[in-house]
């Protein structure tokens, strides 16, 4: 993967062979997977994010050594869809390993010792966090970080903080709606294709513990009923080197009283788990980590795989029909594609 500093000299212009016609604003999965549609069929396509590496909402942060997956909390494949081939790639090469097909259901006044659990289609998690899975599929695909796009007019053209405004052929926005909503201009008929209000926040609580203090067979636990918390992950169990390591998934209305101060939820968090997990009073974590995602997740979804009008296209998790990783991929991927047919 090839990754670049800004370089506000350069204005691309889709007239000269050999630039640019379409920029990717948005380096998770979805963006990565348009930018390589795009790639592989000859399409000059730059890619561009705010951030320093790549991964959106599959990123995670090391934390006391070791990767811990912050964003999503596993994947899935859906029967006969094209990311099969994806997914067997990175199983062949040691990235993605299946996790297990078997949660945890705590509700009001459960324990673990009397948990009910729930099966469903295998989930998958990658051995040095999900974003190595980004990383990977961006193999070969020009991207460069810590750009800041400001905001996109009708024809095209791009402004970015520090950068001389550039124009494309066409702007592909791959990030939460609400992020989207703000870079389009008042005027684009993408607008009213978004569902910005459904977006919703969430916290993620890593818990790290001198030695597992829950069952073992406890993999991960959806949570009913609580206002404090909605999913429980054992980090160590889903990456495979059994560190002794909790993730916890905030409800998106805990999050949104923290999201100005999420380490002022973490006593909050503990609590919970512990009365959750009936961990005796001693069994505190040694040291944790509390990360704020504004954008998490949205209640809706769109049937349809991408939005695209004129020079502006959007993609992403919820297009679709169905909120997941496979989703955003399928929908970058569908983008892209439609893209260079268009071409």
């Amino acid at each position: 993967m090839t990754s670049t500093t800004p370089d506000p000299s350069v204005t691309p212009d889709s007239g000269r062979p050999g630039t640019p016609e379409v920029l990717v604003v948005g380096a998770g999965i979805a963006g990565i997977a348009c930018a390589r549609a795009l790639r592989e069929a000859g399409v000059p396509v730059r890619v561009v994010d705010r951030g320093r590496r790549p991964g959106g909402r599959m990123s995670g942060r090391t934390l006391h050594g070791r990767v811990v997956d912050l964003g999503a909390a596993y994947f899935t494949v859906p029967d006969g869809s094209a990311f099969t081939d994806v997914v067997a790639g990175w199983e062949r090469s040691g990235l993605a390993r299946p996790w297990t097909d078997t949660l945890a259901v705590l509700g009001p006044g459960e324990r673990a010792a009397t948990v009910s659990t729930t099966s469903g289609p295998m989930r998958y998690a990658a051995r040095r966090g999900l974003r190595s899975l980004v990383v990977d599929l961006a193999d070969g695909l020009e991207i460069e970080h810590e750009i800041d796009v400001t905001h996109v007019d009708e024809d095209g053209t791009v402004h970015a903080s520090g950068a001389d405004t550039a124009h494309y052929d066409t702007v592909v926005l791959a990030m939460p709606e609400p992020q989207a909503a703000r870079l389009l201009p008042p005027i684009s008929p993408l607008l009213a294709r978004l569902d910005a209000a459904a977006w919703e926040p969430a916290l993620a609580v890593v818990l790290g513990f001198a030695e597992h203090v829950w069952p073992a067979d406890l993999h991960g636990a959806f949570i009913d009923g609580s206002p404090t918390l909605a999913f429980l992950a054992d980090d160590g169990d889903r990456r495979g080197d059994g560190a002794p390591v909790l993730v916890a998934h905030t409800t998106a209305a805990f999050a949104a009283r923290h999201l100005d101060a999420p380490a002022d939820a973490v006593d909050a968090v503990i609590a919970e788990v512990g009365a959750l997990l009936d961990l005796r009073p001693a069994a505190r974590p040694s040291w944790t980590h509390a990360h704020r995602w504004t954008y998490a997740r949205s209640a809706t979804t769109h049937p349809e795989p991408f939005a695209v009008q004129d020079h502006l296209g959007v993609c992403g998790d919820v297009w679709g029909g169905r909120s997941s990783v496979a989703t955003a991929w399928a929908s970058g991927t569908a983008l892209g594609r439609a893209l260079a047919e268009r071409r």
